[in-house]
């Protein structure tokens, strides 16, 4: 029997299990790792847009779900003679789910069965069966059939169902949170202190990943634009010129690339929640070890937050001239209060237009909004 999380979006699922089985519903959900699982990933679909979604494993799921339903195996119970189900049509289909474009492979390899184990160590099958030699994928019938002794029930629909309402609730969340967006954008300038209030707690540490980083880049794009340097080739060639920051890509898309990029110094920023020393030296080794900003979704101080990274690297590497490398390349450390800090200053001087401008128009590029590749045209490089 499987323990039970209770949460805002549990009676949804319990509901989606009675519409399937019934009176059968609290029955299929005790006994099932499956359906106990997707209860734990859901946990966030009431809690709004500034919570962190959570997309990759369950559409691994989906995806996987779904191609067992379009062959008629939750019905035909033959799926042990089922070939498998090819990575790359698995794939583009997890991206064309809502949030799931830029989806990377993932979690349909390793991270859903390592994730699954970890909360379930006792149950004796993973959700994910691999041929990694020809690229083939099942999903094992293990975790979509429950044996309740004298009836056997099928979870494949319902799991389906489980998760489109996941994804229902929180592409809700995100289209209430652009129209709070376009509203605030449209009153900054008579009730500027509503628009400050909300910005400022866009940059909690619970606040979901990509809004922390859209943020991050709105406040950090209005500071840095009122900075200019003096710079040129030669003496005659000197000229002024403002400080602009680009963002390369989507967020969060585990692309190797890097969120910021700063013209004409030529700074590199990226835009991370953890202190794992493992993510900072492998986004620096991305770059060839060149100086990088770390904009860290913390309130510790930078100088501990550095600290802490240098301890994790000596740890790992025991070699200090190794460590002292890696260090040199952390140009800055951008925390919360950081962040805080240089937002008033764009409030003081004027610019609060700009900051919530710019998290609308890069809201809905994030959020696949109509027109959104018109406004990144206006604040993305290609």
């Amino acid at each position: 029997m499987m323990e039970t999380i209770e949460h805002q979006f549990t009676p949804t699922i319990v509901g989606i299990l009675e519409k399937h089985f019934g009176e059968y519903a609290q029955a299929v959900f005790s006994a099932s790792a499956l359906i106990s699982y997707l209860n734990i990933k859901t946990k966030t679909a009431t809690k709004g847009s500034k919570s962190r979604a959570s997309f990759g494993n369950l559409y691994a799921l989906y995806v996987l779900i779904e191609d067992y339903v379009k062959g008629g195996f939750h019905t035909s119970g033959s799926y042990k003679d089922y070939g498998g189900a090819n990575f790359g049509p698995l794939f583009r289909r997890q991206r064309e789910l809502p949030f799931g474009a830029k989806l990377q492979n993932h979690h349909l390899n390793t991270r859903l069965n390592d994730e699954f184990k970890r909360f379930y160590p006792k149950c004796g099958y993973e959700p994910i069966v691999r041929d990694d030699q020809n690229g083939l994928y099942w999903i094992n019938e293990n975790a979509l059939i429950v044996d309740l002794g004298k009836m056997k029930f099928n979870l494949a629909l319902a799991s389906l169902e489980i998760i489109h309402a996941y994804a229902a609730a929180k592409k809700s969340a995100f289209e209430g949170f652009i129209a709070d967006c376009e509203k605030l954008e449209a009153i900054q300038r008579k009730q500027p202190e509503q628009v400050t209030d909300f910005i400022k707690a866009l940059l909690a540490p619970n606040v979901d990943a990509r809004i922390f980083e859209i943020v991050s880049y709105a406040i950090l794009k209005a500071a840095y634009s009122a900075q200019s340097i003096w710079w040129g080739l030669t003496c005659e060639t000197v000229k002024e010129d403002f400080l602009i920051l680009y963002k390369t890509g989507r967020t969060n898309a585990n692309d190797g690339g890097i969120d910021f990029v700063m013209k004409p110094l030529g700074r590199f920023f990226q835009v991370t929640e953890t202190l794992d020393v493992r993510k900072y030296f492998l986004d620096i080794d991305k770059i060839q070890r060149y100086p990088i900003t770390f904009v860290v979704k913390s309130h510790a101080p930078p100088e501990d937050v550095a600290t802490e990274i240098r301890r994790q690297a000596f740890k790992l590497y025991r070699v200090e001239k190794i460590v002292a490398k890696y260090m040199e390349c952390i140009e800055e450390i951008i925390n919360i209060p950081i962040l805080l800090e240089k937002f008033q200053e764009v409030v003081t001087a004027g610019r609060l237009g700009d900051v919530i401008s710019e998290i609308t128009i890069q809201s809905k590029v994030e959020f696949n909004y109509p027109h959104a590749d018109e406004d990144e045209e206006t604040s993305t490089p290609r």
